[in-house]
């Protein structure tokens, strides 16, 4: 995996920080209710909205739980706290720590890689086997150098590629994970305040 560090470095911090604090009992699990074949969800951010179309039969258990949290609200204020040019948008840890806590160990098992993680394409951050969870990232460009590292895309943006290209990168990859879990938004919002944001998520009909 030391092919793609910039990627992989953070990623690992990401899953670490989920890692603790819940029984392993709930470890590579598929907890989620069936998704539909193929749905679309459209997210409106604070530099506009942007559709994702998900193909359960890419990846059905990333496809399954990616429904669960959109239907849930979980990924609502949340903030696009990884934006690296030509690379990735990565996004998914709650706004809210006690809640962050709550998914620290749920993890879902491994889909084999379909598609390939081509611009605009939807994939589960991850550390290893079996370690997916609720962060997701975006690729800005083509990285299919990562699919065979096992990273499996299940959707891919439809609509509105030009609003993420548009999300704010000034930051890097600065805002601090760890952190992120521990504080949540008031972590970001106090030190790194013009991040990008989700407004809301909703599937389309």
């Amino acid at each position: 995996m030391t092919n793609i560090k910039s990627f992989v470095g953070p990623v690992i911090l990401v899953v670490l920080g989920l890692a603790a604090g819940c029984s392993s009992s709930n470890t590579a699990s598929n907890d989620a209710p069936t998704a539909p074949a193929v749905f679309k969800v459209r997210f409106d951010t604070s530099k506009g909205p942007f559709t994702v179309e998900a193909h359960r039969d890419w990846a059905p258990h990333g496809a399954d739980r990616f429904y669960y949290l959109v239907t849930t609200g979980f990924y609502d204020d949340a903030r696009f706290f990884r934006v690296v040019p030509n690379f990735v948008v990565q996004w998914g840890i709650h706004r809210d720590p006690k809640v962050s806590a709550q998914w620290q160990d749920r993890s879902i098992l491994d889909d084999p890689v379909i598609q390939s993680n081509f611009r605009g394409f939807l994939t589960y951050a991850m550390r290893g086997p079996n370690t997916r969870t609720t962060q997701l990232f975006l690729s800005l460009a083509n990285n299919a150098a990562l699919d065979r590292q096992g990273f499996a895309p299940f959707g891919r943006v439809i609509d509105g590629m030009e609003v993420v290209d548009q999300l704010y990168a000034g930051y890097g990859e600065a805002p601090q994970q760890p952190l992120i879990q521990m504080q949540g938004n008031e972590y970001l919002k106090s030190q790194f305040p013009q991040l990008d944001y989700i407004k809301s998520t909703k599937v389309e009909k």
